[in-house]
């Protein structure tokens, strides 16, 4: 999976914005205001996604390519290499699925109702 693969993927869940809050590199993917998803276009291309703590941990015992976020609490963030890792495309897809999912949950009732 490439930057622009992962972008597209992001992108395509609603209500998405993004911006660039700690320097012009590392983008910010946010939904109602809240972050689910920091990446770089770099290589190789990483991505830091929340993560239920339980799930992290057995992530990071199968996967070589799932360590835990890098700048990020550790208990609820894994950073996932996205190029040339044992980390399948459809197995990035399900992580940004799963940090989209329990980021949008914690919302307030209020804001989820007016995102949709």
């Amino acid at each position: 999976m490439n930057f622009e693969e992962l972008e597209s993927y992001i992108m395509s869940k609603p209500n998405i914005t993004f911006d660039y809050p700690f320097d012009e590199k590392v983008r910010v993917y946010r939904i109602g205001e809240k972050i689910f998803a920091l990446t770089e276009e770099t290589s190789p291309l990483w991505i830091n996604l929340k993560c239920d703590p339980i799930y992290a941990l057995e992530l990071r015992s199968l996967y070589k390519g799932i360590t835990a976020g890098y700048h990020m609490s550790k208990k609820h963030w894994n950073t996932v290499t996205a190029e040339s890792s044992d980390v399948d495309e459809e197995t990035i897809k399900e992580l940004i699925d799963h940090s989209f999912d329990l980021v949008f949950e914690s919302l307030t009732k209020k804001k989820r109702e007016g995102l949709g």
